[in-house]
């Protein structure tokens, strides 16, 4: 513990998430009712199939498949009884044969020649069909050439005795080769987290391989279940949704060679989008993981799978580290796989941080506009008008900005009084006494601006030396037009007309 607060601050705190406990004088948390799961721990899918009718057939249509897909118990007692009711069948074939022809009863005469050599019970029948079946072939039992119905049936037990041979032990071998057993060496962590991570919250769980052998092209995928209602009514039981865990960017794709940490980013494309840390103890989901691979002994697919209920997510914690650095080598650490401990996480969803961000922070509509150009408020707010991202501001904002009820018409009225506002703080301070009077009209508050403008040229034309004077004001203060020849007189009349 003081290590681990060494390496990782006072505030980080060990969570042993066996079920041994923790060690601490704390009562016994209340036994929750176990919930019923999709897919349990070790993979295995609670589902079961009922009421098929007819379709049972099916499975008949695909024996092979059928037969791989049966429990051991039942695998063997299938093979013992198929071998069994063979060699019985034709061991009574045999005996038939020397019984039509009367062989049982001509056993000590040693003028004629039987059908199969010293044949003349059951059990020597029996036995003659074991060793040409095993082509053991002792030599004291054999076919002779005065039976031709023993030499068809020789050949029919050859052609059968294959056949059977070829289903039951292929059936046999590729029972015993699945990949089934592999994912037995592919480990999952007990818990799934949610914590902080490159400053987004993410949602976690480890990976890991106990064989030195590598899983080829091994992928992961992640689903999430969860039942749900549609806005027409429909109600979906179990709705799978997909969980990205890097397929944008290929994180899917594993090298696992040492424990891994599966991340997924809960942002406003996630199902987790609006899931806080309260909510989480109301609501009812799975996650369920799939790890693909190709064996690379065997080269066969290999799938472990796993799932995580609600109560198995950890809000607020990380997976201890279990990776170390030795001379020469690195070092795995599984005693640690399964650990976690606490960190400093918002209880939030990242639905309530975005809306407690947008609230806190002022609307910035000028920078919508144009920033090189010197457009009007009232542009600015058409421009925020068309923009239906913009214009489609939450409850709460409306109310706080009092346009909650307002129709377009009010607001461009606004924000025209608001651009007079701007235009009149740019004015001289007498000007803008005068434009705050009630009943001024906008002819006389455009005739008194233009007199202040003209007062204020004749103004600075008077602070001008008398040379620049003349020049400026043609010596009397009117304008340049005596001083220019009557071409340009022309021109320049022309231009202000």
């Amino acid at each position: 513990m003081s290590a681990l607060r060494k390496k990782f601050g006072d505030d980080y705190q060990v969570v042993t998430t066996s079920s041994s406990g923790s060690g601490f004088n704390q009562p016994p948390p209340e036994k929750k009712r176990k919930r019923q799961r999709f897919v349990d721990k070790n993979g295995r899918c609670n589902v079961q199939h009922g009421n098929l009718g007819g379709e049972t057939s099916r499975y008949l249509s695909d024996l092979f498949t059928t037969l791989v897909d049966l429990k051991w118990r039942w695998n063997l007692f299938i093979f013992i009884l198929t071998y069994t009711v063979a060699w019985l069948f034709m061991a009574s074939m045999w005996w038939c044969i020397a019984y039509i022809r009367g062989d049982l009863n001509r056993v000590h005469n040693d003028k004629y020649t039987p059908c199969v050599a010293n044949v003349y019970n059951f059990p020597s029948a029996f036995l003659f069909f074991i060793e040409t079946e095993a082509t053991i072939g002792y030599g004291y039992r054999y076919i002779t050439d005065k039976c031709p119905e023993g030499i068809i049936l020789f050949l029919f037990q050859s052609i059968l005795g294959s056949i059977v041979d070829a289903f039951l032990i292929g059936c046999m071998f590729i029972k015993m080769s699945q990949p089934k057993k592999r994912a037995e060496t592919l480990m999952f962590s007990e818990h799934a987290v949610i914590s902080m991570r490159d400053g987004r919250l993410t949602l976690m769980f480890r990976v890991g391989n106990l064989r030195n052998s590598h899983m080829v092209s091994a992928q992961i995928r992640c689903k999430l279940l969860k039942s749900r209602q549609t806005p027409e009514g429909e109600f979906l039981p179990l709705d799978q949704l997909e969980l990205d865990v890097g397929f944008s960017t290929g994180a899917d794709q594993l090298f696992l060679v040492s424990p891994l940490t599966i991340c997924h980013v809960i942002d406003t494309k996630s199902p987790f989008y609006d899931l806080s840390q309260r909510s989480m103890q109301t609501e009812q989901f799975e996650i369920v993981v799939i790890l693909e691979g190709i064996v690379e002994t065997t080269g066969m697919t290999c799938q472990a799978r796993t799932s995580y209920t609600e109560d198995e997510v950890l809000w607020g914690h990380r997976f201890f580290p279990v990776i170390s650095l030795e001379e020469g080598f690195f070092k795995v650490d599984y005693s640690q796989f399964h650990a976690t401990f606490e960190v400093p996480t918002t209880p939030y969803s990242v639905k309530e941080q975005e809306e407690a961000l947008l609230l806190s922070s002022p609307l910035m509509a000028p920078s919508l506009c144009n920033s090189g150009e010197k457009n009007s408020s009232l542009d600015c707010l058409e421009t925020l008008e068309d923009n239906d991202s913009t214009t489609k501001l939450s409850a709460k904002l409306q109310k706080i900005t009092g346009r909650e009820n307002l129709p377009k018409k009010l607001l461009r009225m606004s924000s025209t009084t608001s651009e007079m506002t701007y235009s009149f703080g740019d004015l001289p301070m007498k000007l803008q006494r005068i434009s705050s009077v009630p009943g001024v009209s906008d002819d006389k508050l455009i005739g008194k601006i233009s007199k202040i403008n003209t007062e204020a040229m004749s103004k600075s034309v008077a602070d001008l030396p008398p040379k620049l004077q003349r020049l400026a004001g043609g010596g009397g203060g009117g304008r340049m037009d005596g001083h220019l020849p009557p071409k340009l007189r022309k021109m320049n009349s022309d231009r202000f007309t």
